[in-house]
C-alpha cells in the first residue's frame, strides 16, 4: 500500500501576524513531500512514525463529531499492519511535516470529505481549516489548520484574515530573473510550542501590542499586496522593514548565530531575512534582488531557491 504524495509548504508571509489577523500567503512546495505506506519489516524511523500514528488515531476518536469523523477500525488495523508516514519533509523546519502527514490522514480516512475537485467555496475552505486545526493540534499545542489546508489542496492560500481564507493564483516564476526567495538552513531544528508562548507572553504587554499592529503586521500585509501585484520594488522595500521589526523584537525566535548575518543583510541590501514558520531553528526565508550575490555574502550556509522573481 502506497497513498498520494503530499507536500510541504512555505509560509512566505503572516508568521506570528496571522494569529493576530494579519494578511498572510502560504504556498506548496513540491520539493518535499510524503506519502502514507505500509510495511511489515519497519526501519528505525518507520517505527516511530507507526507509534506515532497509534496515538493519533486514539487522539481521532476525540474530535467533536460534528465537525469531522474518520474510519477508525481500518485506520487501527492499517496501523497495526505497519503503517508509517514516509516523508522527506524535515521536522521542526517550519516546511509543514505535521501538515502533511494531516492532510495524508484526512484523505484517507474521513468519511464525507471535501475533495479539492469541487467548487472550494469560502465556507468549504474555513471548514475545511476548522478540521485540520483540530486534528493538527495534536502535534502542535494549537494549530491554525493552515498548513494541512495548503498540503492538501497543494494550491497558494490567501489568509485575509481568521474568517476570510481564499485559494489565489501567484506570479509565475521568471526563471531566469535574478531575484530569488530562498530557504536558509539554521542547521538546527525549531520547537514550535515554545516560540509561540514566547508570543502569547509578549502579547501581554501594551508596547509589544502596538507594534505588532502598526509595524509588523502593517508591513506583512503590504508585503502580502505587492507579492500577488508582482511589484518586486516595493516588495522589497516592505519587506525590509519587516525584517528590521523581526529583528528588532522578535529577537528569541532567531537563533543566536543569526543575528549578525539578518543585520548584515539589512545594512548591504545584499538580502532579507525572516522567520519561517515559528523559528527558534529550521529554515530561515531570504528575500534577494540578486542571488549570486546572496550566495556569495552567506557562503558557507545551504541555500534552497523556492521562488525567482
Amino acid at each position: 500500500m502506497k497513498g498520494p504524495l503530499f507536500y510541504s509548504k512555505i509560509l512566505l508571509f503572516g508568521e506570528y501576524g496571522i494569529i493576530k489577523d494579519s494578511k498572510g500567503l502560504s504556498i506548496p512546495y513540491n520539493f518535499y513531500n510524503g506519502a502514507l505506506k505500509t510495511d511489515k519489516n519497519l526501519t528505525e524511523s518507520a517505527k516511530k512514525s507507526n507509534q506515532s500514528l497509534g496515538r493519533f488515531v486514539a487522539y481521532l476518536e476525540t474530535i467533536e463529531p460534528s465537525l469531522v469523523t474518520f474510519d477508525i477500525t481500518a485506520m487501527r488495523d492499517h496501523v497495526k499492519a505497519g503503517m508509517y508516514f514516509d516523508s522527506s519533509i524535515p521536522q521542526g523546519y517550519g516546511v509543514g511535516s505535521s501538515g502533511a502527514l494531516v492532510a495524508a490522514i484526512y484523505d484517507k480516512y474521513a468519511f464525507d470529505k471535501i475533495t479539492v475537485l469541487e467548487n472550494l467555496t469560502r465556507k468549504k475552505l474555513l471548514r475545511l481549516k476548522a478540521i485540520f486545526s483540530a486534528m493538527e493540534s495534536f502535534f502542535h499545542g494549537k494549530s491554525s489548520g493552515l498548513d494541512p489546508l495548503n498540503s492538501y489542496l497543494s494550491i497558494p492560500i490567501l489568509i485575509n484574515s481568521k474568517d476570510n481564507i481564499e485559494a489565489t493564483g501567484i506570479p509565475a516564476q521568471q526563471t531566469a530573473g535574478k531575484g530569488a526567495v530562498f530557504l536558509l538552513d539554521s542547521g538546527t531544528i525549531g520547537e514550535t510550542a515554545p516560540m509561540v508562548s514566547i508570543f502569547m507572553e509578549n502579547m501581554k504587554q501594551e508596547g509589544f501590542r502596538n507594534m505588532l499592529k502598526n509595524q509588523f503586521i502593517k508591513h506583512t500585509d503590504a508585503c502580502v499586496e505587492n507579492f500577488l501585484m508582482g511589484d518586486i520594488k516595493a516588495l522589497f522595500h516592505n519587506t525590509k522593514k519587516l525584517s528590521k521589526v523581526v529583528l528588532n523584537h522578535f529577537k528569541p525566535m532567531i537563533p543566536k548565530q543569526f543575528h549578525e548575518l539578518w543585520k548584515k543583510g539589512i545594512e548591504t541590501n545584499d538580502y532579507y531575512l525572516k522567520l519561517c514558520g515559528s523559528g527558534g531553528g529550521g529554515y530561515m526565508l531570504g528575500f534577494t534582488k540578486d542571488i549570486e550575490k546572496a550566495k556569495q555574502a552567506l557562503s558557507g550556509y545551504k541555500l534552497e531557491v523556492v521562488y525567482n522573481f
